[in-house]
């Protein structure tokens, strides 16, 4: 057992991306013990010299035995079309390591009752997971506020966003309150074998979003629900692979359909404050926009 009090050793997987890169710095500024397992070291920036760097991939399980040694706790985030094979390399090399906890980053469309291919790539991943026999903890969360980034180039280019989900509405989370609630899990007790949906604390619709963006930087925007088809064709003219487009296409009509508006509290139980607005997200982000 670890005394109280003693630091113990956290692998991140996914530290270049937007959540991993949160969840490093707020362990970094909590003081834990911090080791990343990156492709791209680089990428790391300036917090890269502040961590141990482990140079590696999840795709390549030869690769992870030196990132896993002497590790307690593993939060990981998976990207690609094969999630539950990289769950499962994740896992082997944490049982073979004797890692004591691993956290995932999965998402609410797993709870959805509407069926999508990203929800049935997390809902095999998270079953890696918990057959994994090792203690686990799954967020769940729903829209990120940062989804809306997509968005940058429209705005400026013509001040409008197209989009096919109507008057939908999320609860968009600010990826900053899932990382505060994935470090809260991996240096406190008590989460283990628990799964936590989070999102923000307010339903918007796209066009509400826009609106917001629009008072921030100050100029007038639209938004416009174009067809699945046009969405479809944009994103085909834009080099995206078929497997990704027909995942966002999914996600865009699990939300048209009114099923993205889930509101939970667990962001607030976990952290004791309330989770951040997309107000709140705009005020730290607008700027990208403008």
């Amino acid at each position: 057992m670890h005394q109280e009090g003693e630091r113990q050793m956290i692998l991140v997987i996914g530290a270049t991306g937007n959540v991993g890169g949160a969840v490093l710095a707020q362990l970094i500024e909590a003081g834990q013990k911090v080791r990343v397992l990156v492709r791209d070291p680089a990428k790391l920036g300036e917090l890269g010299g502040k961590v141990e760097v482990v140079k590696g991939d999840l795709t390549k399980p030869e690769t992870l035995d030196a990132a896993f040694a002497g590790v307690d706790k593993v939060f990981v985030v998976l990207a690609g079309d094969d999630l539950a094979t990289l769950a499962g390399n994740a896992t082997d090399a944490a049982k073979k390591a004797g890692v004591k906890h691993i956290v995932m980053l999965s998402s609410s469309t797993v709870v959805e009752p509407f069926a999508t291919l990203l929800g049935q790539w997390h809902i095999e991943a998270e079953a890696k997971i918990k057959a994994s026999g090792l203690a686990w903890t799954i967020l769940q969360p729903g829209a990120f506020a940062s989804n809306t980034l997509h968005w940058v180039g429209s705005i400026k280019s013509q001040g409008v966003v197209f989009q096919p989900t109507g008057d939908g509405k999320s609860a968009p989370i600010d990826p900053h309150d899932i990382a505060a609630v994935a470090v809260k899990v991996l240096i406190s007790p008590g989460h283990e074998g628990k799964s936590y949906v989070l999102t923000g604390p307010e339903a918007l619709s796209a066009a509400e979003e826009v609106a917001k963006i629009s008072a921030v930087i100050g100029r007038p925007l639209k938004f416009v629900d174009v067809p699945e088809a046009a969405a479809r064709e944009g994103m085909v003219k834009a080099g995206l692979p078929e497997v990704f487009i027909r995942a966002v296409l999914e996600a865009h009509a699990m939300v048209k359909a009114g099923h993205g508006a889930r509101i939970t509290q667990t962001v607030e139980e976990i952290l004791g404050r309330k989770a951040r607005t997309f107000d709140d997200w705009l005020k730290s982000h607008g700027k990208a926009f403008q």
